[in-house]
């Protein structure tokens, strides 16, 4: 079996080649003391050596990663830019849009004529019926305005495809932007104002017109914000679902005919949908129904206006950095174009570069190896399951069972999209906008009332992340982040699993997480757990999140434990799952110290390393408003502190400052560790 194998011959490195430690003593700050600043001490020299540069907010591990793989992309992107290619075919459709977005020249002459005639039609509607036709109109065409929808699994019956309607609608996109009356946020709102009437002028109108749509819209999208789910409650996947006939959804939220705007829209005859956030969405059907036409107007223009930005001439896109980015996230300066261009590429064409990519830079042999890892991590867990004390066997049953039918993706997927009914054409970048946009529509709505497809990815494969999607209870591991300093062919059992194998157990966790765990084996949410365990869970995570409560991320702003307690709880779960199995792997073969450093230090390093990195204030700022995951520093010094291993790898002792008691640690799914 393959869990022998991994405990002979470790993640699959070459047994006959002497094995690195992985660690990087550059990396280090030896002048820090690990158990004062554990951060520090496993990053400060790589963070030193990696100042932040203009066009970045934060620069860590994964974005010097997606960095390498981009400079790889635009190799192969470039050759077949530089080319000639014969129409239709996907070397064509790379070229055209990759060229069209560094022919700035073409873009500037053309300025905002492309958006013209939609804003002409947008300025000729007269009534609230003639919005409704628009919204379904250009929905295909990627147009979103007062609320939102997609095609997805339904999560009381995994299996199938069904419509959700979500809320949305505010330019900013966070609730707490328009309400909160912090200076920071009143600063904010003033700048997100000015932003509008620039871009107003951009576009054409007047300063006077700018300035009176402005505040219009101003108005109409802090009213939507004022009804919005937070994002405390958005988290709570019983509070998200609430499944409806046709006849339900026309009489809870009326002065739309459901029934004509699904028609319209491409999905006739639809029986049922599920409705994320009822009263927001019946306040922006009120909305619709209610308000004066000419603010109406002004908001569609907006988001018009809004959308196209990147995609016209250098002005709007400028104007738009300077807001999006350069305000709200510090950024200085924009990425230089080909950089742009590789994005724009694989925002269209995502798994054709892919596919190209894995072939020239992922071997199949990695593929292999990590799901010998993944193995070895499963077992891990399922091992910690069963040495629960305050869990029922009822509830652990059910727990390995779940455990069991994860479907693993690793590297890229088995079948490509096919990109073929792909319309791209040489007139303008904002035209393929829209094909490009159809088509992805066209796809996700071929899907209502069809089973799901579980081999479907979520993820491109040069993608520097990872995913664990509860409704195919899927765990994801693209190619693009099976390299250093996550995944390393030539280093050992302490640097692997304390890198790339913790990730497989932080994905892992997140099916048994505070969302994850409401849905069992099958992806449905189901309350597959007993009312005591439940409690006792519960009480754990309650405790997990008050530590991270408590975190003072910058002055007089602090962190929000609740809303980033499914990925505390899984870098939680996957440090420890992924230091059993490393201990596992490497009993009969323990491993000699290295570089100073022993396997189980080096192990603690690895996982550090990942989350090196720098990041500006206001970038601290946004990410804790809006990011779901805690910030790289408190996921090394508030994580690794409730994890008994790290004490005694380190000599952590009472005196040291990051020092917790056994009795205070807080430790959710593991007990006696």
């Amino acid at each position: 079996m393959a869990m022998a194998l991994l405990a002979m011959t470790g993640c699959g490195t070459d047994s006959s080649q002497p094995q690195s430690a992985g660690i990087l003593l550059e990396n280090l700050d030896t002048t820090a003391l690990p158990g004062t600043d554990f951060y520090q001490f496993a990053t400060g020299g790589w963070s030193a050596a990696h100042p932040l540069t203009d066009e970045y907010s934060r620069f860590g591990s994964f974005d010097q990663l997606a960095e390498n793989n981009r400079e790889q992309l635009n190799e192969l992107i470039g050759e077949i830019a530089t080319r000639s290619n014969a129409p239709g075919t996907i070397s064509y459709k790379i070229a055209t849009i990759y060229n069209q977005v560094i022919d700035s020249v073409k873009r500037n002459a053309d300025g905002v004529e492309p958006i013209r005639a939609q804003l002409a039609r947008i300025a000729a509607l007269e009534s609230p019926e003639d919005v409704k036709a628009y919204l379904a109109a250009t929905a295909p065409e990627g147009f979103s305005a007062y609320f939102g929808f997609y095609v997805g699994a339904d999560e009381m019956n995994s299996a199938m495809n069904i419509i959700n309607l979500y809320q949305g609608g505010v330019g900013m996109g966070n609730r707490d932007y328009y309400l909160d009356q912090d200076e920071h946020s009143q600063e904010l709102r003033a700048k997100y104002l000015e932003h509008i009437e620039k871009m107003f002028a951009l576009a054409g109108f007047s300063a006077e017109e700018a300035a009176a749509k402005a505040g219009k819209i101003m108005r109409i999208e802090t009213d939507l914000a004022e009804v919005l789910y937070d994002r405390i409650k958005l988290r709570d996947p019983q509070a998200n679902y609430n499944k409806m006939t046709i006849d339900q959804l026309q009489e809870n939220i009326s002065g739309l005919n459901w029934s004509w705007y699904f028609t319209e829209l491409g999905a006739p005859g639809v029986q049922e949908v599920v409705v994320g956030q009822v009263e927001p969405i019946r306040f922006a059907v009120q909305q619709i129904n209610t308000l004066p036409m000419d603010a109406q107007i002004a908001y569609l223009e907006w988001k018009l206006i809004n959308r196209s930005a990147d995609y016209l001439n250098d002005a709007m896109e400028e104007q738009d950095f300077d807001f999006y980015s350069k305000t709200l996230s510090g950024v200085q300066s924009m990425q230089p174009l080909w950089k742009r261009a590789v994005s724009a590429v694989n925002g269209f064409l995502g798994e054709a570069v892919g596919q190209m990519y894995v072939e020239k830079y992922f071997p199949p042999a990695a593929k292999q190896r990590m799901l010998h890892l993944v193995d070895n991590l499963k077992e891990a867990l399922g091992d910690r399951i069963s040495q629960l004390d305050w869990m029922s066997d009822q509830t652990k049953a059910k727990a390995h069972e779940k455990l069991s039918t994860f479907y693993v993706k690793i590297g890229y997927p088995d079948k490509w999209k096919d990109y073929s009914s792909l319309d791209i054409q040489p007139d303008s970048y904002w035209n393929n906008v829209l094909r490009a946009s159809r088509f992805y529509f066209e796809e996700m709505m071929d899907k209502v009332g069809k089973p799901v497809d579980k081999d479907e990815w979520h993820m491109t494969p040069q993608t520097v992340n990872a995913y664990y999607n509860p409704t195919t209870n899927e765990i994801c591991f693209p190619a693009g982040i099976l390299q250093y300093p996550f995944f390393d062919m030539q280093a050992d059992d302490a640097f692997n699993y304390g890198a790339i194998g913790v990730v497989i157990g932080h994905e892992m966790t997140h099916g048994f997480d505070d969302q994850g765990r409401q849905y069992d084996k099958d992806g449905n949410m189901n309350d597959w757990w007993t009312a005591a365990d439940a409690e006792q869970f519960e009480a754990r995570a309650d405790k997990l999140a008050e530590f991270f409560n408590n975190i003072e991320v910058l002055p007089g702003l602090y962190a929000n434990g609740r809303f980033t307690l499914g990925e505390n709880i899984a870098d939680q779960g996957g440090l420890v799952v992924s230091y059993e199995a490393f201990k596992k792997a490497t009993r009969d073969n323990p491993l000699p110290e290295k570089e100073g450093f022993t396997p189980e230090q080096r192990f603690f390093l690895a996982y550090a390393g990942v989350w090196a990195g720098n990041i500006r204030d206001e970038e601290i700022r946004r990410l804790t408003m809006i990011d779901p995951h805690s910030l790289g520093k408190w996921r090394v010094d508030v994580t690794l502190p409730h994890v008994a291993p790290w004490y005694d790898a380190f000599d952590i002792t009472p005196e040291d400052p990051m020092y917790i008691t056994p009795q205070e640690r807080a430790v959710v799914w593991w007990q006696n560790f």
